[in-house]
């Protein structure tokens, strides 16, 4: 007999092992309810999609797959013996190359790489064995089974493997909904994945022809263009609520993702739902005024898990593919909290603490550093409640040389924002943001002020018997006192009013930061439960349309924290050990009398100046601007009488008596004095009435 060339072939794999073994080519990312999130494929060796059940694929694909494939397939039992007989016939005596396998036939090559066609075809002994298995495995699958297999492991075209990634990429539907037309170029593509244009037009409209619906071959050119198009096209209808966040938690598996794998993550899809409605809905409501890009990072305080990650607006963006939550952008304001918090930690100041908010410039290697306010105004002295919670420039600035540069960086690594330089490298700036942080660093940052001054990574995953690792930042007090003053909704009316989207109907802590011509603007708060941030800017780095942080991420912030608490309440934390309270009275009602917190021994119940902090004021002029080492800069555009400087010193009851001298060269008279600059370095003099030196500084004109 003729089976006794073939090899012992091993035995047959059942039906549900094969359908238990086969893989998406796409990890599944699941929300914490195990609903589908997102696909992030990581097999590239070919596309493939879910597993199909026979009764959701299209009952046109199946009779074209049969006619154009097999057409006894539900009558021969593995081996079509006629179709092996006119193939035989038609390749000796017509040189036509036919092939006689059937559906069963070739899903053995399918399943087992022994029977798959070589280059050179198969060998008499192969044929003879995979004819032989085909007998063996119609005993032990039915024919719906055989089916089913075969559709869900063919090759289609290109990397186009099974009937779902068919139907939902090339065209752009679901397997069950496939028609005749489509139904016939699916079936041709099994001959040829690979053919072309015109070749796959004729044989699909011989195939309709055969099928009944030779008027489908009308207009058959344009429509395969369309599909062939297609082929590497995103799947149709299927989740993507969160890709930037399905990547990142791809990413910290320990070992490396299995494709097909389903990985249950923090997420919670209903949450990211509501979370990418609102990024889309305000950001419409800014249309004018140049912003395209939004992120939004949920986190839950006690676990660290995220809850809700928008990476990008999506259409609006002009690089939705880029995570904005993870890429680094300017501050700003926003890392203020941590300064007054280091600050506090060290008793160098306490909640009413007074900082002079009038002009400053400050000498650093490149020239004068002169901090603005936003609102370009200037509030005299006002407390440390005040400032931070108005976000005001300047006493920020004067915190940081109390901490330092180089302190508040080091800080600021320990709370794990990225920064990679030293805080001499950022120098003054830093107190207003000048260093680059993500979004999600700097979300879980202020976590740390929402435990106590307690520090975890985050988690992404939906383990809850995970616990964090915590690691003590700073003080309990410190922590309690900065988010005390951050929910005070009197100590920022001076800047946002009273009436605000960083007012909320429960317990919130919140600030708002603006980097540098209005480039990226954040909101950062954080309740009983969660911590929310926001960022809203572009991705190329173009400046926003006078949108600040209240105007531009503060509503977003607000429509997801008044979501978290639509139905549960928050509460500020309990006051912790070594916190004491005292109500405080300012000299001059410079601020209204109120109970105020401290660290440790530090209250007290009377605010007033420095009996020295008027001294400047009635002793001898001293010159005001400019501050010595200050470097000018010439516009070479500009004629050069027409460049000025202003000499201004102090106040005195003898103005008229104040003389302004260059070496020899006399300036002018009084408080103030225009200057003509000119290229060099340069020693001005003030002298009064006698002739007497009373300040100098020097300078460098460029």
């Amino acid at each position: 007999m003729c089976w006794a060339v073939a090899s012992v072939a091993a035995p047959l794999p059942a039906y549900q092992k094969v359908k238990d073994r086969y893989q998406a080519s796409d990890v599944l990312v699941l929300d914490r309810t195990e609903q589908l999130l997102e696909r992030v494929r990581t097999d590239f060796q070919g596309r493939r999609g879910d597993w199909i059940s026979l009764g959701d694929i299209s009952v046109a694909l199946q009779r074209a797959v049969i006619q154009s494939e097999d057409q006894r397939f539900y009558t021969h039992e593995g081996v079509d013996w006629r179709a092996i007989v006119a193939a035989g016939w038609g390749n000796v005596f017509h040189q036509q190359h036919r092939g006689a396998s059937t559906l069963t036939m070739q899903l053995l090559g399918f399943i087992d790489h022994e029977y798959r066609r070589g280059p050179n075809g198969r060998g008499i002994g192969q044929k003879i064995d995979q004819a032989r298995q085909a007998l063996v495995m119609e005993e032990s699958w039915t024919k719906p089974q055989i089916l089913e297999a075969y559709l869900n492991l063919a090759a289609f075209r290109g990397e186009l493997i099974g009937v779902d990634a068919l139907a939902r990429v090339l065209f752009q539907k679901h397997p069950s909904g496939l028609n005749g037309r489509e139904a016939a170029i699916a079936a041709v593509l099994l001959r040829g994945p690979n053919a072309s244009l015109p070749v796959l037009r004729q044989r699909s409209c011989a195939l309709l022809a055969d099928m009944g619906m030779a008027d489908e071959c009308q207009g058959l050119d344009d429509f395969l263009y369309q599909v062939l198009k297609r082929r590497s096209a995103p799947r149709v209808d299927t989740p993507s609520l969160a890709p930037h966040f399905a990547r990142l938690a791809v990413g910290q598996l320990e070992a490396a993702p299995v494709p097909g794998q389903a990985l249950p993550t923090s997420l919670d899809a209903s949450l990211q739902r509501f979370a990418l409605q609102r990024v889309g809905s305000r950001l419409k409501a800014l249309g004018m005024e140049n912003v395209r890009d939004a992120a939004v990072v949920v986190m839950d305080n006690e676990t660290g898990q995220v809850l809700a990650y928008v990476g990008s607006s999506g259409e609006r963006s002009t690089a939705a593919q880029v995570d904005h939550a993870r890429a680094l952008r300017q501050a700003g304001s926003a890392l203020k909290p941590f300064l007054y918090a280091q600050a506090l930690e060290e008793e160098r100041l306490t909640a009413v603490s007074l900082l002079d908010d009038r002009p400053l410039n400050l000498p650093t290697g490149n020239g004068l550093y002169i901090p603005q306010n936003y609102d370009k105004r200037f509030s005299g002295w006002v407390s440390v409640r005040t400032a931070l919670a108005s976000s005001l420039n300047i006493p920020a600035v004067r915190v940081l040389l109390m901490v330092t540069p180089d302190g508040f960086a080091r800080r600021l690594v320990q709370l794990g924002l990225p920064l990679d330089q030293s805080g001499d490298f950022y120098g003054y700036s830093l107190a207003l943001g000048s260093a680059d942080v993500t979004l999600l660093s700097l979300t879980n940052a202020y976590r740390v002020l929402a435990n106590s001054g307690r520090y975890s990574v985050p988690q992404y995953f939906a383990d809850r018997r995970a616990t964090p690792k915590w690691q003590q930042i700073m003080s309990p007090a410190a922590a309690w006192i900065v988010g005390n003053i951050l929910s005070d909704r009197q100590a920022r009316a001076r800047t946002f009013g009273l009436d605000s989207p960083l007012s909320t109907l429960f317990w919130t802590a919140v600030k708002t930061g603006t980097s540098k011509d209005m480039r990226d603007n954040w909101c950062v708060g954080w309740s009983q439960r969660y911590t929310v941030g926001v960022w809203v800017g572009n991705s190329g780095g173009g400046s926003m349309q006078d949108v600040s942080g209240v105007s531009g991420a503060g509503p977003i912030w607000h429509d997801i924290m008044s979501h978290l608490h639509r139905s549960e309440q928050s509460a500020q934390p309990p006051m912790p050990s070594g916190v004491a309270s005292a109500m405080v009275d300012f000299q001059d009602d410079m601020e209204p009398s109120r109970q105020d917190f401290f660290i440790g021994d530090s209250a007290m119940r009377h605010v007033a100046l420095a009996e020295h902090s008027d001294v400047q004021e009635h002793s001898r002029p001293r010159i005001l601007s400019p501050v010595s080492g200050t470097i000018l800069a010439l516009d070479p555009d500009i004629p050069i009488d027409k460049q000025r400087v202003l000499l201004k010193a102090g106040k005195t009851d003898r103005p008229d008596g104040l003389t302004w001298r260059l070496g020899s060269e006399v300036l002018g008279y009084g408080r103030e004095v225009a200057w003509t600059p000119r290229p060099g370095r340069h020693r001005i003099q003030l002298l009064d009435e006698d002739g007497t030196v009373l300040d100098e500084v020097r300078l460098e004109s460029r």
